[in-house]
């Protein structure tokens, strides 16, 4: 039986991860190591309890007597807390999800890389903060690293087979989110409601905004680079409103690659759940005939900076990653609390990442969890005291 893990059950990833778990046949087929969420208490316990869960961990220690009290009568043990997080991603697994949402889920990975067999990764922060570090551990300790992005799955899979000397460009789409089409001076006005309502992704309320944003294509951008190690000039992004082809892979000969499917993330957390098998995953059939078209376009850079900024974090290198993406969760922590407008947060990142003292400590590559959390620290402090001065 195999031994699994998921961390952020609770989210978007998680709950689809866990739906495609109990299709296969739950407890019955999977023992169930640990789970962890956040605040959505009842949801953790109900996962646990119908998986035989050994461990639910939320990661908020002020919810730890309502999780003991939803789990009262089982054998389920349960913890809160960070460091109850990175307990729990040290005990041994074959296949664990790491779906934490931001850089809150670093710590987790870099523990499950060294403890389980096979890494479905959906947490992009960890490669965007400290992506030598964590590649580093999984080659120490021989873990397949599996991308659970809808694009850096599609990579891979096109990937596949290929000789990887021969590719020449990657390509990411991007739907261009709720406001494909809005003027500058509308998307300045734009409030957290409209922000997060994506047109073809279901998602929770933070990645949808940095959808919206592109800073989701941004940080996208950058773990491309990392993962597949392609130099930032040969990583392009295009505008696909249906969101139908996730991404492709562009070889020297002139030909493209292009993977395409129904935007559902169980599709790639199925390859990843059923690697190096495929299985047939409860996905929308594609009928292009139905479909009629599809578009493509560049975006446009003044609507959406952060893909500019996630070019240059690249060509700046270091640990400007961690620093790109401690900005941009503190930004939209500024923007969700209407301190900022949706155009400042590309503002305020760009204003950290020129600020002397971030830069000065950006300047070497991450080697442990404390030069990210001191990087960290740091951009967050410096976006804390911008102002819009426009």
């Amino acid at each position: 039986m195999r031994r699994i893990s998921i961390f952020g059950a609770t989210g978007s990833i998680g709950v689809n991860t866990v739906d495609l778990i109990n299709r296969a046949g739950g407890a019955s087929q999977f023992s169930v190591v640990a789970l962890t969420g956040g605040a959505n208490i009842a949801l953790l316990a109900e996962q646990a309890r119908n998986l035989g869960a050994k461990l639910a961990v939320t990661a908020f220690p002020e919810h730890l007597e309502e999780l003991k009290r939803a789990l009262e009568g089982t054998e389920i043990e349960a913890a809160a807390g960070p460091d109850a997080l990175a307990e729990a991603a040290t005990r041994p697994t074959d296949w664990a999800m790491s779906a934490i949402v931001g850089v809150a889920g670093l710590r987790p990975t870099l523990e499950l890389a060294a403890s389980t067999r096979v890494l479905a990764l959906a947490n992009k922060e960890s490669l965007v903060c400290a992506g030598a570090m964590l590649q580093a551990r999984c080659a120490a300790h021989k873990t397949l690293l599996l991308p659970v992005d809808s694009e850096h799955s599609a990579l891979f899979q096109a990937m596949r087979g290929e000789d990887a000397a021969k590719i020449s460009r990657l390509i990411l789409t991007a739907s261009g989110g709720p406001f494909r089409e809005w003027t500058l001076e509308q998307m300045e006005k734009a409030t957290p409601d409209q922000a997060v309502a994506h047109p073809n992704w279901s998602m929770g309320q933070r990645i949808s905004i940095d959808s919206a944003s592109m800073f989701n294509k941004a940080l996208e951008i950058i773990e491309a680079s990392v993962l597949f190690s392609m130099p930032q000039e040969s990583i392009d992004v295009v505008i696909h409103p249906q969101s139908i082809v996730h991404s492709l892979v562009e070889f020297c000969d002139g030909a493209q690659i292009a993977h395409m499917g129904a935007p559902d993330m169980r599709g790639a957390i199925g390859f990843a759940l059923d690697w190096p098998h495929r299985q047939p995953l409860p996905v929308k059939r594609l009928d292009l005939a139905s479909i009629g078209r599809l578009d493509f376009a560049a975006p446009d850079p003044l609507r959406f900076p952060a893909l500019r900024l996630a070019h240059e974090v690249l060509e700046l290198g270091g640990g400007t990653g961690a620093a790109f993406n401690a900005a941009k969760e503190a930004a939209l922590d500024r923007f969700l609390a209407r301190e900022i407008g949706f155009l400042d947060m590309a503002r305020l990142v760009e204003s950290v990442l020129e600020n002397a003292y971030v830069q000065s400590l950006c300047r070497q590559t991450p080697r442990e969890l404390r030069d990210v959390e001191q990087i960290d620290d740091a951009a967050r402090a410096a976006a804390a005291r911008w102002k819009n001065t426009l």
